[in-house]
C-alpha cells in the first residue's frame, strides 16, 4: 500500500513536470512562430519594393508618405551610417550579438516579455540578414510634412519600436 501510494505521489510529480515542459514548449513555439512571421513580412516587403525601384520610380501613397528606397550602412534610422568596414563590420557583430541575447531574454522571460522579444527578435533578424547579404539594409518608408522628412525605415524598424515601446511601457505603467 506504501508502495503504491508513493508510486502514485511519483507519477503526480512526473505529470506536473511533463505539463510544465509541454507548456514552456508550446510558449517557445509562439515566440519561434511570431519571430518567424515579422522576419517573413520583412523580407517580403524588402524583395517587393527592392524589385520594383529597379525600374521605377519611388511610390507616392499620398502627402505624407512615400516608399523610396535608401541603403543604410547605419543601424536603426540610419544613425553610424558610415562606409568605413571596420565600423561596419563591428556594429554587425554587436548586432549578432544582441540577437543572440534576445533569444536568451526569450528563454526566461514571462509569455508578455517573451512576445515583445520576439517581435524585437523578428525585426533584429530581418535587418541583420540584410546587413550580412546586402552589406546594407534596405529602407524606404518615408514619412514626411512638406519638405521635413523623418527618417526613412523599413518593416523590421517598426516592429523593433513597437516591441521595445512596448516593453517601455509595460515595465513603466502596469503593476506586477
Amino acid at each position: 500500500m506504501l508502495l503504491k501510494k508513493a508510486l502514485s505521489i511519483n507519477f503526480l510529480k512526473m505529470s506536473n513536470i511533463n505539463n510544465l515542459i509541454f507548456i514552456n514548449q508550446k510558449k517557445n513555439l509562439i515566440c519561434i512562430l511570431i519571430a518567424s512571421l515579422t522576419f517573413l513580412f520583412d523580407r517580403i516587403s524588402k524583395i517587393k519594393i527592392i524589385n520594383h525601384q529597379l525600374n521605377n520610380n519611388p511610390i507616392y501613397i499620398n502627402d505624407f508618405i512615400n516608399l523610396d528606397l535608401v541603403w543604410n550602412t547605419g543601424i536603426g534610422f540610419g544613425f553610424f551610417s558610415t562606409n568605413s568596414n571596420l565600423i561596419y563590420n563591428s556594429l554587425t557583430a554587436i548586432i549578432g550579438g544582441v540577437i543572440i541575447f534576445l533569444i536568451y531574454l526569450i528563454t526566461k522571460s514571462t509569455l508578455i516579455d517573451k512576445v515583445l522579444f520576439s517581435l524585437i527578435l523578428g525585426g533584429a533578424l530581418g535587418n541583420f540578414y540584410d546587413r550580412i547579404i546586402y552589406f546594407a539594409v534596405p529602407d524606404f518608408i518615408d514619412i514626411h510634412y512638406q519638405s521635413f522628412h523623418w527618417f526613412i525605415f523599413n518593416i523590421a524598424d517598426i516592429f523593433i519600436s513597437i516591441g521595445i515601446i512596448s516593453l517601455i511601457t509595460k515595465e513603466l505603467f502596469l503593476k506586477k
